[in-house]
């Protein structure tokens, strides 16, 4: 939006023009950002608090958990719109892109919304029956999925690019529909997943969405994707000032969200951020890379998995409790010890993950 007022001033004054370098709106994107959820965010936890929306805690959770009923929860909106507002501002609105992550966030971020409305006012953990949170997320999905698919303006947008090999492009065809849908819905649930311990789930999304936002600028540069022998997605350097944004945001958030939490992001949040991180893998063709640095959202659904399939076909479980953080929970160790830990896997993964932008 301002960027439409700057390219006007620039006309008058040449130090106007600056506002054009993405790399420069991708910062004011993430001082906006932050700014916002700083200052917007001790004034939504009293009203949070005057109006009683507190999480409800499930009695069958580590013990440790119980003290936190009542803790103001859905204040992943407040993150939601700190994203919203800086890339409308920031962001060339021209941009396709732009416009389809936004709205796969939002879609996301309603089903989260009522889901957590449901938690809060009927005081019922479960919160939105999951047949219903699924099918939302699938028409969400899907119609992302359909809209890059039928959409695609060169074979790059529909191929499948796999690290360390320069020269490996699968042309998946309507596959693409399918993988898409997986990579969307998946990382929406792998992030709510994680969302189980205070800052467990946001530092990773920060990084892995910091990281996404560097794969955009690259992708979206002819030079730099030729360089480095990846795939030329044009117009995804626009994404810079989204990923931007949620960084900013992000980091915003957990000032209030570090141990011991002050508000919780609540599904509003996760399923959100979630569904926006596999957006951005998707239109910039790393999804492979994107399961690489969200390896702690991929280990935590794992852990999921395995537990039911165990428990339903042998009658035992192989963790203390899934998802597995609240194994490690329950073995001992501190909540903020978890928290770290899984940090510090995080960063290593992002590391390895920009890595093989340039062993290929």
């Amino acid at each position: 939006m301002l960027l439409y007022l700057a390219e006007y001033l620039a006309t008058l004054d040449s130090g106007f023009a600056v506002f054009q370098y993405l790399t420069f709106r991708g910062i004011l994107g993430v001082m906006t950002a932050l700014a916002i959820s700083l200052l917007v965010g001790p004034t939504m936890i009293r009203r949070l608090n005057y109006h009683q929306i507190g999480q409800a805690v499930r009695d069958d959770g580590p013990e440790t958990h119980l003290s936190k009923s009542g803790t103001p929860t859905m204040g992943g909106a407040l993150i939601l719109v700190a994203i919203f507002v800086s890339t409308l501002l920031w962001s060339d609105l021209g941009s396709p892109y732009v416009w389809l992550v936004l709205f796969v966030t939002l879609v996301f971020g309603a089903v989260g919304w009522v889901d957590d409305w449901r938690k809060v006012m009927r005081k019922d953990p479960t919160g939105l029956p999951a047949r219903w949170k699924y099918f939302w997320q699938s028409v969400a999905g899907l119609g992302f999925a359909l809209y890059l698919y039928f959409y695609s303006v060169t074979p790059v947008s529909t191929q499948l690019f796999v690290p360390f090999f320069k020269d490996f492009a699968w042309d998946m065809g309507p596959l693409f529909v399918l993988l898409t849908y997986f990579v969307v819905v998946g990382s929406s649930n792998a992030v709510n997943l994680t969302d189980g311990l205070d800052g467990l789930a946001i530092l990773p999304t920060v990084l892995v969405g910091s990281a996404l936002g560097i794969i955009a600028y690259v992708t979206g540069n002819v030079q730099f994707a030729e360089y480095l022998h990846i795939p030329y997605v044009a117009g995804t350097g626009e994404l810079v000032v989204f990923c931007g944004a949620m960084a900013g945001a992000g980091v915003g958030f957990l000032w209030f969200n570090t141990y011991p939490a002050m508000v919780f992001m609540g599904d509003v949040g996760a399923l959100a951020l979630g569904a926006a991180l596999g957006a951005v893998a998707v239109i910039t063709r790393h999804e492979i890379v994107f399961f690489i640095m969200g390896g702690i959202f991929v280990l935590e659904t794992v852990s999921v998995i395995l537990q039911v399939a165990s428990y339903k076909l042998t009658g035992k479980r192989i963790f203390r409790m899934a998802p597995i953080h609240h194994h490690f929970e329950l073995k001992g160790w501190p909540e903020p010890r978890v928290i770290v830990r899984f940090w510090i896997i995080t960063v290593m993964l992002v590391l390895f993950g920009l890595a093989t932008l340039k062993l290929r």
